[in-house]
């Protein structure tokens, strides 16, 4: 089952963002996406191969964003394509059958494209501003995602993205949301993937169970 929470990697340099990977690791993450921007292909390399590393020492998930090569090269549990990126038609060939694709959404258009090719989950967002990517979407907020699930009405797993705080969650669920990606809340304090987690636990009961069709990942 495609953990709730998902930690997106921050950092200045690579050194940095594997640091911040085996904290969060260390406090309980599941899933950690290494999300490095501005770094060469073959830092990027470099740091996925270590990243791996450190995730299967503490049997947590792997998801490289947006270097689908790379994701396949380390063995890593998949990758997360952005609007811009490659197609998820190419990236699953080259990827294994197990690897799984989440993509990026921010409007319904976008949402509909990546269900029609089968992903593995969306993350749809942002929630709010962010620094933490340079070309933002525009911001959906609490009733954008209330529109978008309503309309969706869709098996596929949302996680919502960009900004959101602890303070957010009870709210933000209540939209029907699968889960949450967080970065610069967990980076600032790792205990605060307990808090989540905890949080994130008082909607098991409902929310339907869901796993990646093999056959399509």
């Amino acid at each position: 089952m495609l953990p709730k929470l998902h930690y997106i990697s921050q950092g200045n340099t690579t050194e940095e963002h594997l640091v911040n990977i085996r904290n969060a690791c260390t406090f309980g993450a599941e899933l950690v996406q290494l999300r490095l921007k501005g770094f060469t292909n073959k830092e990027v390399l470099r740091t996925a191969e270590m990243a791996r590393e450190i995730t299967e020492s503490y049997q947590t998930r792997l998801i490289i964003n947006d270097h689908y090569k790379i994701a396949k090269a380390v063995k890593a549990d998949g990758v997360h394509l952005g609007k811009n990126d490659i197609s998820i038609g190419v990236a699953r060939k080259s990827l294994t059958s197990w690897q799984i694709i989440g993509g990026t959404a921010n409007t319904i258009q976008d949402c509909n494209a990546l269900i029609r090719e089968k992903v593995a989950y969306i993350g749809l967002g942002p929630f709010r501003f962010t620094n933490t990517k340079k070309q933002l979407s525009p911001v959906l907020g609490h009733n954008g995602y209330l529109t978008l699930l309503e309309a969706l009405n869709t098996a596929v797993p949302i996680i919502a993205v960009g900004g959101i705080t602890l303070k957010d969650i009870p709210k933000i669920m209540e939209t029907g949301v699968y889960g949450i990606a967080a970065s610069g809340e967990i980076t600032k304090d790792f205990n605060n993937i307990k808090h989540f987690n905890s949080l994130l636990k008082g909607t098991e009961l409902q929310e339907q169970i869901w796993m990646p069709d093999q056959e399509n990942t």
